[in-house]
């Protein structure tokens, strides 16, 4: 596509608009920058787009109102992930008939090479990094992007024919698509979250299955066959579907079978290997190697590298992860629970009584299955945030008293530590994003393992 003179507006200035600024400058485009936020430094967000362009290279950001005139001379929007694309503004561009891209698509539209692409509720980051070992291990050219951290804008213009660009998508990227297509995707699961931006859950599971819709026969959709949704998605999908399962033997597609993970393909089932080879806790760590291992073998990696790279992995920051044992009490550092299907799992792999650390933002969740899932293993409930008022609620209704409200973050840690005893666990797992306190999970992460180190 030529967008060379196309006065293109970039809606959002964070990491991915940044990116998708980048890009577009490149491509020639006459590139204005739009945010609502009237308070950020238009001169800085310029020269960051703008460094290390070529000679000439040029740029306009607006802040605050867009103004009507600008609306009437647009050729192109892409939207950064985190703008709805519910608001008024947006309104009127689709009324002006203007294409509305997400980053995702501007991105596909000027790489090359295939993508392998990943969504579902829970999982996404530590399939997708795994899945980017595996590809990394097969392919020279690997990138992966996405959700993960890195635009796929970024590498976009990098990428060439045989590249594989291994990407994790969340509901925001996947509502703004057109012609993305993935040679193979993945839907790991489907649970309620985000709806405060979705508003019901079949616009956010609508969002989620937008990953399959430009597959054909000869692409592959790999899906949960224990996850009722994605089941049910199999009947919609035009790609050939490869199913996973953490409970019952499956015909074709990758299953546990007395510990082992098996992968039959053709009929003739092969060893993956044994869950206690792997370096990941839990049955729902068990499903996301599957999932890339479906993924993999999809693609036509072989086996022996699939073998490897799987034992070898290590997991993601942030996901359940062993931060240090203090004075007995083991702590863990379960910052992207930041729902409480992604929490439940949290809970469920724990092996010691726990004192756990929940609430923040509040996605206009339910709290009841998270509290339910407790089942014995949690001593202590310390809450914080915005909905630490509304979970406390929920768990007292359910039975569930030993509850105790904090007004920081340092405050809720030290409550932990004060009450642990030696063979305790103490376990952040806010079933909560972190905004209102934190940027994003990461930093609320780092901030605990911070705490913990100096114990």
């Amino acid at each position: 596509m030529d967008l060379r003179e196309k006065k293109v507006l970039v809606f959002g200035s964070g990491i991915s608009g940044i990116a998708a600024g980048r890009l577009l400058v490149k491509q020639g485009a006459d590139v204005i920058l739009y945010d609502g936020n009237a308070s950020l430094d238009a001169g800085s967000i310029r020269n960051e787009i703008l460094t290390g362009q070529t000679e000439g290279a040029d740029m306009q950001v607006v802040l605050g109102e867009l103004p009507q005139e600008i609306l009437d001379t647009l050729s192109l929007t892409v939207m950064s992930p985190g703008v709805p694309t519910d608001l008024a503004v947006v309104g009127q561009m689709r009324e002006k008939d203007i294409p509305i891209w997400g980053e995702i698509e501007l991105a596909y539209v000027f790489g090359k090479g295939d993508v392998l692409a990943i969504t579902g509720t829970n999982g996404k980051t530590t399939t997708t990094a795994l899945l980017g070992e595996i590809m990394k291990n097969y392919r020279e050219s690997t990138f992966v992007v996405g959700n993960i951290g890195n635009p796929y804008t970024a590498i976009a213009l990098e990428t060439k024919e045989e590249s594989v660009i291994v990407a994790e998508m969340s509901s925001f990227q996947l509502e703004t698509i057109h012609t993305f297509r993935p040679r193979v995707s993945a839907i790991l699961n489907i649970s309620p979250d985000h709806l405060n931006r979705h508003h019901t859950m079949e616009a956010y599971i609508g969002a989620k299955q937008n990953i399959a819709k430009n597959q054909t026969a000869e692409d592959t959709c790999v899906l949960n066959y224990e996850d009722e949704v994605t089941r049910k998605f199999a009947e919609k999908v035009s790609a050939e579907v490869l199913y996973f399962s953490s409970r019952r033997k499956l015909d074709k597609g990758i299953y546990l079978d007395g510990g082992r993970m098996l992968l039959n393909m053709d009929g003739k089932p092969e060893v993956v290997c044994h869950i206690d080879e792997l370096k990941l806790l839990g049955t729902h760590n068990h499903e996301n190697v599957m999932a890339a291992v479906g993924m993999a073998a999809a693609y036509g990696v072989p086996l022996d590298i699939i073998r490897r790279t799987v034992m070898d992995f290590q997991g993601v920051e942030h996901r359940i992860e062993f931060v240090a044992e203090k004075n007995g009490v083991a702590y863990y550092n379960d910052s992207k629970g930041t729902n409480p299907d992604a929490a439940i799992k949290g809970i469920q792999a724990m092996k010691r009584p726990t004192l756990l650390i929940g609430g923040g933002y509040d996605k206009d969740s339910s709290y009841e299955e998270w509290i339910q899932a407790f089942d014995g293993k949690v001593k202590k409930l310390v809450l914080l945030g915005a909905t630490r008022e509304k979970i406390d609620e929920t768990a007292r209704r359910l039975g569930f008293t030993d509850t105790v409200l904090a007004d920081t973050f340092e405050e809720a840690v030290d409550i932990c530590v004060e009450n642990a005893v030696p063979g305790d666990a103490v376990l952040l797992s806010p079933a909560c994003a972190s905004w209102g306190m934190f940027k994003n999970y990461e930093e609320r992460g780092d901030k605990f393992k911070e705490l913990v180190n100096q114990l």
